[in-house]
């Protein structure tokens, strides 16, 4: 028998309370983002509060602008998450439902849609508040992968975004009828937990090194620095985990079995890798910049 390992028993509901005949339920996703913004929030709030580890000795805003940023960001995760995902992955779908489009509680975010919603919001808050655009990303950045290490896991325990069938001691046997579809394997279907390679990669080690480049390198003092390692290190990271991420259902067909959105011959590229080299290049563009303005 190959070795595998069962889905752990883990309710995505934490909690449900019944009120005026209606259930409202706490469930693990919403709580990761819940986390995830007020976790980041106060890693900026801390680093504003330390003018050394900004350029000059003095940081770019105060706590309470912070506050007022985090609105913007917020609505800038919700609409451009939901606009990436209608425009990235279900176009003529939504074309042909646009009311559908409003229904987000029906799910469908993409990370992508929701970075670029962050970027306008980054970008207009800046120019409205008079605040240099690269020190606001850089602290948006720096701020980022913990909100999505908990989304990962999140996912993960969604049993959502799994990876292909693997017959590696670690492949995991999701529970839902799709995930144990899986054509010419027979019995339990186990497949690659890329939710949590996603998880160790963008949000743990990336994580990891854009703090210690902030509070241990004073990285700050180089505008775009931290923002460039983030986009780089995210776009390479989503990059090599999505040959293993089992591809959208929409991008799946009989001559396409891979789900390559971009195909030649037997090779081919995913959405997610598609969307995720602009990032890589724009990342390495900013580093490059911000090494040489520092020089």
């Amino acid at each position: 028998m190959k070795a595998m390992i069962p889905f752990p028993d883990i309710s995505p509901e934490i909690f449900t309370i019944a009120l005026f005949g209606m259930e409202f339920s706490l469930r693990w996703y919403a709580l990761a983002y819940i986390a995830g913004i007020v976790i980041g929030w106060r890693l900026v709030v801390a680093a504003v509060r330390r003018p050394h580890l900004w350029p000059n000795g003095t940081a770019p805003m105060d706590a309470r602008a912070v506050e007022d940023l985090l609105t913007w960001v917020i609505l800038g995760v919700i609409l451009g998450g939901r606009l990436g995902f209608v425009l990235f992955y279900q176009p003529a779908y939504y074309l042909a439902n646009p009311l559908e489009i409003l229904q987000v509680w029906q799910g469908g975010m993409a990370f992508h849609g929701g970075l670029l919603g962050v970027v306008v919001a980054c970008i207009l808050f800046a120019r409205k508040r008079g605040i240099p655009m690269l020190s606001v990303a850089d602290a948006l950045c720096m701020a980022t992968p913990v909100g999505l290490l908990l989304g990962r896991i999140a996912n993960f325990i969604n049993a959502e975004l799994w990876g292909r069938p693997t017959d590696l001691p670690w492949g995991v046997v999701f529970p839902t009828a799709r995930a144990q579809d899986c054509p010419g394997i027979e019995g339990p279907c186990a497949r690659h937990p890329s939710q949590l390679y996603e998880a160790g990669l963008e949000g743990l080690l990336l994580g990891a090194i854009l703090l210690w480049m902030v509070w241990g390198r004073g990285a700050l003092k180089r505008p775009g620095l931290v923002a460039g390692v983030f986009f780089a290190g995210y776009g390479l990271s989503r990059f090599v985990v999505e040959f293993v991420r089992q591809a959208d259902a929409q991008f799946i067909t009989p001559d396409n079995p891979m789900g390559y959105a971009w195909q030649m011959g037997q090779l081919g590229l995913s959405m997610g890798q598609i969307l995720s080299l602009p990032m890589v290049v724009l990342g390495l563009v900013l580093i490059v910049r911000a090494r040489r303005a520092g020089a």
